[in-house]
């Protein structure tokens, strides 16, 4: 604990008496400032016990002596030290009534106590703080190293240091999400910190804030970004009811060091179980199971035992990394090998069909409008990884082209193909094969656009057709031979009647 005024009244040596603000006798004394000024508050910085002579004050100026003590409240001096037996020889009546009305602890300094003992004082016992303070640091680093050494690793250093600051800890994921928490009920509350986590992902790392704690509570928040490189690894929270003195930040200091370094170690084994998934990934769409199998091992081995899926997604880089960093931390929680290659702005994703993985992709591609993704049927065994990469290719396709975030396989195989028509290519096709009927219904006689959809939909039948115009059937023969001609086809080719019944069906 820092010196408080007690504690220095408490000095035999010192010989202090206490004349006034008695019940404000424990503020910690930050500082001792020896000032004869009127107004010496712009040469401090709060916290001080200020000592003077009164060498420049009236002893029977009450006004002024009012004055003098709301300006030392204003500047936060914790107490006045007023030394008697040389300006004067008692401590004036008007001073200690003003120091009693505003609240401001006045202390008498005898002549035989030197100004320089008192700052010696407090000055020692601010040393032996700050000694206690790194000692204390010390011995919490060496028991956060020794949880950080233990199975769950995170969990227990978190645990220890919520321990340590009597309050609760979080680890957030480069996405905000949070990883693990102690207690296990803080878990709510650090979430509902997402948006100061959004905001200090912006700032240049590493990089800090402190923030108030969530709605209904009265946390102090310390938030800090983790990882040596421009792009965090993570964030660490802290909730504290108290502001964090000198040895707690030793504490999250020496936290914050351990697990940066458990971060960049993880993400050192991530980049090569990067290259080993891409290795593994070639193997399997190359028609290679068994190999593949092989190469798998322990990593990877369950994953091709069970149905599995495959998302091929694409967008904005920051988009990928974001998916990347999702897909990684619902693997981690729920301990479920997963296999994702990044390539670029894309992403291959093949993980279990009954896993927890695939769903996080698929929530954050329909709420991503910056992501594209594609999503295979089942494919029941390794041997079936080529097929279910070709579907989820087919699928992403169509969800780039219809404006879709995310496209199921199911949908492409067993949906109408309507849908594929809304491609601006497609469209393009369409009016350009329809353009000669269009101008040829503009400048003359015949519709035989709508002669052509009415003979289409009807399968070639020419009374029902022409009923459906409301013209002969001589007529709508005369229309049709007239499409024949200006286009330079058959109708008789299916692949021609196919052809202009969906583009008929593009254009509308």
């Amino acid at each position: 604990m820092p010196p408080t005024l007690a504690s220095l009244l408490r000095s035999p040596a010192l010989k202090l008496t206490v004349l006034a603000g008695g019940d404000r006798l424990q503020a910690p004394v930050r500082w001792v400032h020896t000032s004869e000024l009127d107004d010496p508050g712009p040469y401090l910085e709060g916290g001080e016990l200020l000592l003077t002579t009164g060498m420049k004050l009236e002893a029977e100026d009450a006004a002024g002596l009012d004055a003098y003590v709301r300006r030392l409240s204003g500047a936060g001096v914790v107490g006045l030290g007023f030394g008697v037996g040389v300006s004067h020889d008692a401590v004036p009546g008007p001073l200690v009534a003003a120091a009693a009305e505003h609240g401001l602890p006045l202390l008498e300094v005898p002549r035989r106590t030197p100004f320089i003992a008192i700052s010696k004082a407090v000055s020692a016992a601010i040393a032996a703080e700050d000694y206690h303070a790194v000692t204390a640091g010390f011995e919490a680093q060496r028991d956060l190293t020794r949880a950080a050494l233990a199975p769950d690793g995170t969990g227990a250093l978190l645990a220890r240091l919520a321990a340590h600051l009597d309050g609760w800890a979080a680890l957030y994921d480069p996405s905000g999400a949070v990883l693990v928490s102690a207690p296990e009920w803080a878990g709510r509350r650090a979430a509902r910190l997402a948006g100061e986590i959004d905001r200090l992902r912006d700032k240049p790392a590493p990089a800090s804030a402190a923030v108030a704690g969530p709605a209904g509570t009265e946390d102090r928040v310390e938030l800090q970004s983790l990882g040596t490189g421009r792009r965090p690894r993570g964030y660490l929270a802290v909730g504290t009811e108290e502001r964090l003195d000198t040895q707690a930040r030793y504490i999250v200091h020496a936290a914050v060091a351990l697990l940066t370094l458990s971060l960049e170690q993880s993400r050192a084994q991530q980049d090569t179980g990067q290259r080993l998934g891409a290795a593994l990934l070639r193997m399997l769409l190359a028609g290679e199971p068994e190999h593949a199998r092989s190469v798998a091992g322990r990593l990877y081995g369950d994953l091709l035992d069970v149905p599995v899926r495959i998302l091929v997604a694409e967008g904005a880089a920051e988009t990928v990394t974001l998916l990347a960093e999702r897909v990684d931390t619902a693997a981690a929680r729920a301990a479920e090998p997963v296999l994702a290659v990044r390539d670029g702005d894309r992403l291959t994703i093949l993980a279990a069909e009954a896993g927890a993985v695939l769903p996080v992709c698929a929530d954050l591609a329909e709420t991503d409008e910056a992501l594209f993704a594609g999503l295979s049927a089942a494919a029941p065994g390794p041997g079936d990884v080529p097929a279910a990469h070709a579907q989820a290719e087919r699928a992403l396709a169509v969800a780039r082209r219809g404006g879709r975030s995310l496209v199921e396989y199911d949908e492409v195989g067993s949906g109408s193909v309507l849908p594929l028509l809304g491609d601006d290519a497609v469209r393009a096709f369409a009016e350009g094969l329809l353009r000669p009927l269009r101008e040829h219904d503009a400048h003359a006689r015949g519709d035989l656009v709508a002669s052509l959809q009415a003979w289409l939909s009807r399968h070639g039948q020419w009374d029902a057709a022409a009923a459906d115009l409301g013209v002969h059937r001589h007529t709508l023969r005369y229309r049709i031979r007239r499409v024949e001609e200006i286009l330079g086809r058959s109708l008789d080719d299916p692949d021609v009647r196919m052809e202009l019944w969906l583009a008929l069906k593009a254009t509308g």
